[in-house]
């Protein structure tokens, strides 16, 4: 998370607590960030979690596992296709590894 996207976070919470509603909330944001200002949404989505008690700015642990565990075995995956056979497309690879083909490609 960037110090920006913290930073609104603060803002949204102590605005909410304030007393403030989303749309205000997001007025004043586009004022101080201009284009960088916290999308409409996101604001109206910490509203919520703020009302619901949620104290924290930050987001929460992801369970699963991380996601260059995944990269890392895909990687292997494909090489393991290629040594097999010198000749496979990049569709069929992005197929049984279940990759898009760019990704293959860079592989």
């Amino acid at each position: 998370m960037s110090e920006l996207e913290l930073e609104q976070r603060t803002n949204i919470k102590f605005l909410f607590k304030l007393g403030k509603i989303g749309n205000e909330i997001r007025e004043m944001l586009v004022q101080v960030c201009g284009d960088n200002a916290t999308k409409k949404t996101a604001v109206y989505k910490w509203v919520k979690r703020f009302s619901e008690g949620r104290e924290s700015v930050t987001d929460e642990e992801r369970s699963g596992w991380p996601a260059t565990s995944r990269a890392e075995e895909k990687i292997a995956k494909v090489r393991q296709i290629v040594r097999e056979n010198r000749r496979p497309t990049v569709r069929s690879i992005a197929e049984q590894v279940n990759i898009d083909r760019e990704t293959v490609r860079k592989i």
